[in-house]
């Protein structure tokens, strides 16, 4: 499969999405819900100059740029978006260990990939995304897009709840997944069977699941927590040391926890219109 037009690993500094743009969150419809956790839409700033640096999250989503419907599966490390100033994109999110019931694959052969939708919804993946192309704005759209997934997901199995749970207790301050032991033992699993559930579903094992969960809340803290020094944020995360956590957030985005936090506190203003066409 290759990925789709627009999306690499890093070559040069680029900017964290979450500074480059404005982001809302949206309730999917209710026929969505079992699989869809939220739909969020974003729009790029008009005075970005450089490519978006994308993070991993731990999640899978099915992203429409207004050309492009494709997949974005689990990240490893950051990867590059470029998109042109003002652009406007819409995601679907799933729920952990939801989107093998609509993709039918296993996550981990989705790692750092970028997949166009057909090539796993075949015929109705290329319908759906030329009806949205089709649609007169960014809210006709959606409402395409909703009903093409709710289609597309009716006899679709519910997400195993046991894999649910590990990605809840890892995703909780406290937890790195370094005893495997005890989180099978939770989840009724043994731990080879749970290395091979948790690859299937999430596309990693559980302890780089527990890694990039614990970024992301790193990510939370130098967002919200803007002046408490570095050191004392690696030890409350669970960190060995300042040079820890360090690594860590230069693994997954690039960049330093300074740099970071100075573009988390400055973002770039946007203004958002769901009106005009997409």
């Amino acid at each position: 499969m290759a990925p789709a037009d627009g999306d690499d690993r890093p070559e040069r500094p680029g900017v964290l999405a979450d500074a480059a743009g404005r982001f809302r969150r949206l309730a999917p419809r209710r026929e969505l819900r079992g699989h869809v956790e939220a739909i969020w839409r974003s729009r790029v700033a008009d005075n970005l100059d450089a490519p978006l640096v994308i993070v991993p999250d731990a999640r899978i989503d099915l992203i429409w740029t207004g050309a492009q419907l494709f997949v974005a599966g689990p990240d490893t490390g950051p990867a590059l978006a470029r998109l042109p100033p003002g652009a406007r994109v819409t995601g679907f999110q799933f729920h952990p260990a939801a989107a093998g019931a609509l993709l039918r694959m296993p996550m981990h052969a989705l790692r750092d990939a970028r997949v166009d939708f057909a090539e796993f919804a075949g015929a109705a993946g290329r319908e759906l995304a030329a009806r949205a192309a089709e649609a007169g704005g960014d809210e006709a759209a959606l409402s395409i897009l909703q009903d093409g997934l709710a289609r597309l997901l009716a006899d679709a199995p519910a997400p195993d709840p046991r894999l649910h749970a590990v990605y809840a207790r890892l995703g909780r301050a406290g937890d790195n997944g370094a005893d495997l032991a005890r989180l099978a033992r939770a989840a009724g699993l043994s731990e080879r069977s749970l290395r091979r559930r948790s690859l299937h579903a999430f596309g990693y094992g559980p302890r780089t699941l527990a890694r990039i969960l614990r970024f992301g809340r790193v990510m939370d803290a130098l967002r919200a927590r803007r002046g408490e020094p570095l050191a004392e944020l690696a030890a409350a995360l669970g960190y060995a040391d300042q040079a820890h956590m360090s690594r860590e957030v230069a693994a997954f985005s690039g960049f330093a926890p300074g740099e970071v936090r100075r573009q988390l506190a400055a973002p770039l203003a946007v203004s958002f219109k769901t009106n005009r066409r997409g």
